[in-house]
Parts: structure tokens; sequence; C-alpha cells
């Protein structure tokens, strides 16, 4: 099984920044997609940004130019810059990651149980 956590939310000012960390653990064999998703109460989740085990990145357009993304194929673990925080970004914070458990197997994706953000003066 795979592990997923979610860390680095809190409370912030509007236009000030925080830093996500999503780290899998487990019995990780190859990790491909990972992703940032989000969920206000009442509201569908709402994705926020993928980064492929290539390195290339995708934004939603409600956080491009404010949000990036990067990724320790290392260590196993995807990070989330936010700058320029604002009250709509209120959220809380998903991570998922499709993972593969061998070269034929078929990936599966796992979810973190999220972290919660608040932008608010």
């Amino acid at each position: 099984q795979v592990q997923v956590v979610e860390s680095g939310g809190g409370l912030v000012q509007p236009g000030g920044s925080l830093r996500l960390s999503c780290a899998a653990s487990g019995r990780i064999f190859r990790i491909d997609n990972m992703g940032w998703y989000r969920q206000t109460p009442g509201k569908q989740r709402e994705w926020v940004a993928t980064s492929t085990r290539a390195g290339s990145t995708n934004y939603a357009d409600s956080v491009l130019g404010r949000f990036t993304v990067s990724r320790d194929n290392a260590k196993n673990t995807m990070y989330l810059q936010m700058n320029s925080l604002k009250p709509d970004d209120t959220a809380l914070y998903y991570c998922n990651l499709d993972h593969s458990a061998s070269l034929q197997s078929t990936p599966r994706t796992f979810w973190g149980q999220g972290t919660q953000v608040t932008v608010s003066s």
C-alpha cells in the first residue's frame, strides 16, 4: 500500500505565501503524475496543478502565475509554493498520485487526507 500525507497548511494573510508538501510512503515502485486539488464546503473538488514524472507542470487558470509545483522523485515528495494568496484560495488542499506496483501493473490513484489553507486578515 501507498500512504499520502499533505502538510504545510495554515492561516495566512492575503498577499502572503505558504508551501505545501505531499509525501508518499509505503511500498513504492513508481509514481507517475502527482496533482494538487482543493475543496471548500459545498463545492466540488477543484483541480489546482499537476506534475509529471518527467517534470512538466500544468496549472488551473485561477492559480497560474501565483502557484508553483515541484517534486523530488528521490524523496517521493511534491511541493506547492503558493504566493500572493487570496481569500478565494481558502480550501482544504489535497494531493493525489498515480502509482504503479510493477512494470506490468495498471497505475492506481492514491489520495491524502488534505491540509487546510485559510487566507484571512
